[in-house]
């Protein structure tokens, strides 16, 4: 399904190959059907929406612009999936994968911010605190997918968060951490 996008450079959808790519390596790791996610700076919903195509059980959606919103709304519409998704509009460094009335934790989070915001992955940015905020949503071995320019590199651990596969497609990289329990190895 081709998505409707604004035309102009505030989104970056990414590309159907990279995007086939990533969603074969989720679905080596069988972390796509029946799973409760979150798209974090979502955009037109490319990563949501494919998830949910794949047999996600339901998707929020976070994103700031009002203007894309609206062909966020568009785009759900058109697919369907309007009973499958909910729309948070916010700032997902604040809010990150808020929960719905139930407070039910998400299994798969996409985190894909505009590159500016994501060259400083250390401890104490942007990206570090947002995964404070996410230790309180994500469940027990629930995985967060990072989509960064190619050569910006996330820390190997971000609280209980463990890397455990990166990789590099054209000028981007995708990091996946899991969550993990206390005592956790």
């Amino acid at each position: 399904m081709a998505l409707a996008c604004p035309d102009t450079l505030d989104t970056r959808p990414i590309t159907d190959r990279v995007k086939e790519s990533l969603f074969d390596v989720l679905a080596n790791y069988d972390l796509l059907v029946g799973q409760y996610v979150a798209d974090l700076f979502c955009g037109v919903g490319s990563l949501g929406l494919e998830a949910l195509s794949r047999g996600a059980e339901f998707v929020t959606f976070v994103e700031q612009d009002p203007k894309i919103v609206a062909f966020l709304e568009k785009n759900i519409a058109k697919a369907r999936y309007e009973s499958q998704s909910r729309i948070t509009r916010a700032n997902a460094f604040r809010v990150g994968a808020p929960p719905d009335a139930t407070g039910r934790r998400y299994d798969l989070v996409f985190v894909d911010p505009p590159y500016a915001k994501t060259r400083e992955v250390g401890e104490g940015s942007q990206l570090a605190r947002l995964f404070d905020v996410l230790r309180e949503q994500v469940v027990e071995k629930g995985v967060v997918v990072v989509r960064t320019e190619k050569g910006v590199v996330p820390l190997e651990v971000y609280g209980p968060f463990r890397t455990f596969d990166r990789r590099d497609w054209g000028t981007m990289s995708v990091t996946l951490l899991q969550m993990r329990g206390p005592g956790a190895e």
